[in-house]
């Protein structure tokens, strides 16, 4: 009886040492060292002009006023990061699938070629894909050779005309008379 006693004041004593403290002082303690010694030491009560009043935890406003201007200080700049990474992945995007159109151009005005060789293949501001434009332009750099350019963009201004500042690829290659 008198050892079942003992553990009860030992249980009791440590219940009021730490009653009134918030959850997370609470984890603190029973987690051991994963929060500073301060939590686990701060008193049960306060005499304050010789009363006992409960000591109160939990954050001050300049707490909450300093820690909010921190969270504000390092999330400004990670949104300004994300925000530039997204406009390049949309530029990134862009000249990709202009690329891949332009190619699919080359490629269908060398195999339209192989047959009429003496068409023109010149055109202007021809839609591809969605937004996208082409300029084709066709040039005679000899009797049996001409030189095909063909420039792709995505209409950004939404004019139907591919203009300078929009043209995201240029690919040019030579074609040849077929014998």
């Amino acid at each position: 009886m008198h050892g079942k006693l003992k553990i009860d004041n030992q249980r009791t004593k440590i219940e009021n040492r730490y009653a009134g403290f918030t959850p997370l002082e609470n984890s603190g303690v029973v987690a051991g060292s994963l929060f500073p010694r301060i939590f686990r030491e701060i008193p049960k009560r306060v005499s304050i002009s010789g009363k006992k009043q409960r000591f109160l935890t939990g954050f001050t406003l300049v707490e909450v006023v300093m820690a909010s201007a921190l969270l504000i200080i390092v999330i400004v700049p990670i949104l300004k990061a994300l925000t530039v990474a997204q406009v390049t992945g949309n530029i990134i995007e862009r000249r990709t699938r202009s690329l891949t159109l332009a190619q699919a151009k080359l490629d269908e005005i060398k195999a339209r070629s192989v047959y009429n060789y003496s068409d023109d293949f010149d055109q202007d501001d021809l839609f591809l894909d969605g937004q996208y434009l082409c300029n084709v332009q066709d040039a005679a750099s000899g009797s049996d050779l001409r030189t095909i350019t063909v420039s792709v963009g995505f209409d950004l201004d939404g004019d139907n005309d591919l203009s300078a500042g929009e043209i995201e690829v240029t690919l040019t290659t030579l074609v040849a008379k077929r014998m």
